[in-house]
């Protein structure tokens, strides 16, 4: 079966630079990130800034690396290149409700400068990875506290950290390393509880399916690995998915679990039905290299997706019949 992909709108106005992280939320906007400095959140349905007529965020001065958005699309987290992390009230006051600077001297030498965070799902707390390879947790909450770093869960290697995500259930975090690697931690015991060495290098994106139990993966060595983590042997490694003839930026599962969402240096996105772990279709973009993708989380998740590109752009496609997003 392959399926087609149709480009519906693309964002009326573009960032400065490559987009390096999207989040089509549950609001049905957008949040995007860029190598700009730049936190936007676009309307779906056209693709114009939203609210309208409300500046987002002063730019930061360096670009932006990582984006976690709340489940009710109210709260987006996101983190700059040296290590600062902002929490932006996104569907409410429009202003930054937190900052932190992870780089900052603290007694903690086992964290250090975060470059990817991810929210927990209940919101208040959030995990950082990076320079120091551990995953720590902070308080996630507005106010003076925000950042202060409550634990540091080791993985027993200095790999630094380019991704990580809470799963949905909120029990586990997974980290991708600069070398392939990549260490399951688990919450509650604050333990290391396993390592997939699935991949040859960086591992660029993690994705969680809306269950907890598989786990995606996308690497610099052009591949995409899906693990079922309730499974030890193969390493948790259920399917390969090949096909892109470069690094693989940014993956995303959709909320049904049905199919895989990748895009790429090779300038295209493709999607990918789990079950039968091929390719369905490929979209090429015209903007360059994709860094960021993710699905329709306020409708049908697997009729339509999203997209960044090294131009600047945010881009939304759909299925033909699938209805408008």
């Amino acid at each position: 079966m392959s399926l087609v992909f149709l480009e519906a709108r693309t964002s009326t106005e573009k960032h400065g630079d490559s987009v390096w992280g999207l989040s089509w939320t549950s609001l049905d906007t957008v949040i995007s990130i860029s190598a700009d400095g730049a936190i936007r959140q676009w309307a779906s349905p056209s693709g114009q800034p939203h609210p309208p007529n409300v500046m987002p965020p002063k730019p930061h001065t360096l670009g932006l690396t990582s984006l976690s958005v709340s489940r009710d699309g109210q709260k987006a987290l996101y983190n700059s290149v040296e290590g600062t992390t902002r929490l932006w009230d996104a569907g409410g006051s429009g202003e930054v409700a937190g900052i932190f600077e992870s780089f900052a001297k603290s007694e903690d030498a086992q964290s250090g400068p975060s470059w990817a965070v991810s929210l927990h799902p209940e919101g208040e707390t959030y995990a950082s990875t990076g320079s120091s390879g551990n995953v720590t947790l902070h308080d996630a909450r507005p106010g003076a506290d925000f950042g202060r770093r409550l634990s540091t869960i080791q993985s027993g290697r200095n790999k630094f950290g380019l991704s990580c995500v809470f799963a949905p259930d909120g029990k586990r975090v997974a980290m991708g390393s600069e070398t392939g690697q990549i260490y399951l931690f688990d919450v509650e015991s604050g333990m290391l509880a396993n390592t997939y060495t699935s991949h040859a290098m960086g591992v660029r994106s993690l994705a969680w399916s809306s269950d907890s139990q598989l786990l995606l993966s996308a690497s610099e060595d052009k591949r995409m690995v899906l693990h079922d983590v309730r499974k030890s042997e193969h390493g948790g490694s259920v399917a390969t998915l090949t096909g892109h003839s470069s690094w693989v930026l940014s993956a995303d599962i959709s909320a049904d679990g049905r199919y895989a969402l990748s895009g790429s240096a090779d300038k295209t996105a493709k999607v990918w039905d789990l079950q039968t772990r091929a390719a369905v279709s490929t979209v090429t973009q015209d903007g360059g290299e994709v860094w960021s993708v993710a699905w329709n989380r306020a409708g049908s998740a697997s009729g339509a997706f999203v997209s960044g590109s090294d131009d600047g752009t945010v881009k939304w496609y759909r299925v033909p019949g699938a209805g408008d997003e």
